[in-house]
């Protein structure tokens, strides 16, 4: 006879009784033990049946569930509460119950039974609950403070979604886990406060009343910054500040360090000393956390290593296009999809698709990178320095990213335009792909000199028509919509025109005269009007902005292209000429 889960978990936990108050131990049949607790339990209440297994449950769970991963009694009791999924007061405190316990952390409840206390050596939150398990409030206390109200405990717990909870409850804990007893502890959580502090004293810097999200984000000293309010919801490019342990002691300040955010040279805040009364040795280190790992350069990793002084640990090298395209399609891709994939379908409206090879480049130093979860700094002042690095490294990765789909195989019989994303150095790239009017190769390099400055340069066979796209027409656009499909696809747009005026003068009447070939258009920035559109929403070059200078050590000649790569010879240019005309063939 099959024993239902449910029913086997009361079987066990009679046994465990038996033992318990009997001392004997009697060899039973499955069918005789249904039948008793057929009989015991016919005429008592489900919630009487979920006390007996707390009341067995209480004793294995009040250490970490770490040391026990495997517990029967708690996979059942999962289920369990899966399956009621109710709505009472009784079932929102087992939940809270079994939950916390999960955690590590103690759990009491008052007498009157709508009040659940979740506590542990360094904070406690209070969870209140009308008696038709309604909630009403959810307030966390640190160590030392007074209770506050937790908005975002309190929606989590609205919506029923535990695992959240769960983990504000997990990252709350591992606040504390720092070497040491209570008062070493404390003095962890009085270091992070005091940063808190500092980093709001710089988000003030140069910032005005109408001040908006998004001005914040792209120049602020620390970005857009949010109050910690007893956990975070992380999504997207964000970094959460917190204090972790470690095995070394680090000079942290126990007070704010700065006094007068206006008193520094260049808009830069002056940082007190730090002295012996305003800092203390401790076993942690601040940390920038990451809800997922950042794709990041050798380069860049090198420069944070430079500004904080502390080495970033446990990373392994491989080469960053392909960091860079798993972690693109983690975000885009509901099923996981193996990161050899380099061929990808993009879908534009008005557009034919495209197809873009995404060349991943070698082992080189320059062209490796990490995948980095969280940044350690010991000193304030690192902050600004290392938001910026990661502006820079975000605003390549998001170029990249945009020529990721989750669509490796095309789908149907329509035309395709073909491109090749190579690496170049550092923090800029060339887009390979076929002149629209002849079949030589075309080069679009674009170069992320910073978050905010991008240049770019198009090549052409000189003997091939100009595209009528300046170099600072594609700058402005990439800045504006930040993808590679968007701008390729203005960069064609602009070509069907040149193509149309050609075939316009080759019908002209007078056929004796010599035409002129059609030059590149360059457009003043101010009296733009021909602009893509981001998938018709809005015009991608908005007017009235600066223009970006051409240097000439930006303006690839034909030798230039040479050093593309691995010394790329005119013959590669024939090459992937071929190759990419053979592809459209197939």
């Amino acid at each position: 006879m099959s024993v239902p889960p449910a029913c086997q978990l009361i079987l066990d936990l009679e046994n465990r009784r038996g033992v318990s108050c009997r001392g004997v131990v009697t060899a039973i049949s499955t069918n005789a033990l249904m039948e008793q607790l057929c009989l015991k339990y016919q005429q008592r209440p489900w919630t009487e049946t979920l006390r007996l297994v707390y009341f067995c449950m209480d004793n294995p769970l009040r250490r970490p569930v770490s040391h026990a991963p495997d517990s029967p009694l708690l996979s059942c009791m999962e289920k369990i509460e899966r399956t009621l999924h109710a709505k009472s007061m009784f079932s929102v405190m087992n939940a809270l119950e079994s939950l916390s316990r999960q955690k590590g952390l103690n759990v009491h409840v008052s007498p009157s039974g709508t009040a659940c206390y979740i506590t542990s050596m360094m904070f406690y939150l209070e969870v209140q609950l009308e008696k038709d398990g309604n909630l009403m409030d959810v307030k966390l206390a640190h160590f030392g403070e007074a209770p506050v109200v937790c908005d975002d405990l309190v929606q989590l717990l609205r919506m029923k979604n535990y695992d959240a909870f769960g983990k504000i409850l997990e990252d709350l804990s591992n606040m504390y886990q720092i070497p040491g007893n209570s008062e070493m502890k404390a003095k962890g959580y009085l270091a992070l406060q005091a940063l808190e502090k500092d980093l709001y004293s710089m988000s003030l810097l140069d910032r005005t009343q109408d001040v908006n999200r998004v001005t914040e984000i792209l120049h602020g000293k620390v970005g857009h910054l949010v109050p910690r309010n007893g956990g975070s919801q992380v999504c997207g490019t964000k970094t959460v500040v917190t204090i972790e342990g470690t095995d070394m002691l680090h000079k942290l300040p126990l007070s704010p360090l700065i006094v007068d955010p206006q008193s520094g040279e260049d808009s830069n805040p002056a940082f007190l000393q730090l002295t012996d009364e305003l800092s203390m040795d401790l076993p942690a280190l601040f940390v920038l956390k990451f809800h997922q790992p950042v794709p990041m350069s050798s380069s860049s990793i090198e420069d944070i290593h430079r500004l904080t002084g502390i080495q970033i640990s446990g990373l392994k090298l491989a080469p960053l296009y392909e960091l860079i395209v798993w972690s693109a399609l983690k975000d885009k891709c509901s099923e996981e999809l193996s990161t050899n994939e380099s061929c990808f379908f993009v879908s534009l409206p008005d557009c034919p698709k495209h197809c873009y090879f995404i060349n991943k480049g070698s082992e080189k130093s320059d062209l490796a990178g990490a995948l980095v979860s969280k940044i350690p700094f010991s000193h304030p002042k690192c902050v600004p320095g290392v938001i910026e690095i990661l502006r820079h490294q975000v605003a390549y990765n998001t170029l990249i990213s945009s020529c990721v789909s989750d669509k490796h195989i095309n789908e149907d019989d329509s035309e395709l335009l073909y491109f090749e994303v190579v690496p170049h150095r550092n923090t800029s790239f060339c887009v390979f792909f076929l002149h629209p009017v002849k079949e030589n190769l075309a080069c679009v390099m674009i170069d992320v000199i910073t978050s905010r400055e991008v240049h770019c340069h198009l090549q052409l066979n000189p003997q091939d028509p100009a595209l009528s796209c300046s170099d600072d027409f594609i700058a402005r656009a990439v800045k504006s919509c930040m993808s590679v499909p968007v701008v390729m696809r203005a960069i064609f747009r602009n070509a069907a025109k040149v193509k149309a005026d050609s075939k316009t003068q080759d019908m002209d009447v007078d056929t004796k005269q010599p035409h002129e070939p059609p030059s590149e258009q360059i457009t003043d920035s101010d009296s733009l009007k021909e602009s893509p559109s981001v998938a018709g929403q809005h015009d991608l070059v908005v007017t009235n902005k600066p223009s970006i200078t051409d240097s000439t050590e930006e303006n690839l000649s034909t030798a230039k292209l040479e050093t593309l790569g691995d010394n790329m010879e005119k013959s590669n240019l024939s090459s992937r000429t071929e190759t990419l005309c053979r592809v459209e063939e197939n």
